[in-house]
């Protein structure tokens, strides 16, 4: 069975408070993520497909995901 830490991995991207409002605008509108903002990040929560896509997105625009 995985461990929460790695399906949590899998369903969610967080990007710091600096990420450049235009990036997050198209992530939401190209992908089917939830965004949910915090304190000082933006956590998008979707399906592994999605939040793979989404990962592939951003590593394309020069964005480094962990």
């Amino acid at each position: 069975m995985p461990a929460p830490a790695q399906l949590r991995d899998s369903t969610q991207i967080v990007l710091p408070a600096g990420t450049p409002q235009e990036l997050r605008e198209r992530l939401a509108d190209e992908f089917v993520l939830t965004m949910l903002e915090e304190d000082d990040t933006y956590r998008f929560v979707g399906s592994p497909v999605e939040v793979d896509r989404a990962t592939d997105f951003l590593v394309r625009q020069g964005v480094a995901v962990a």
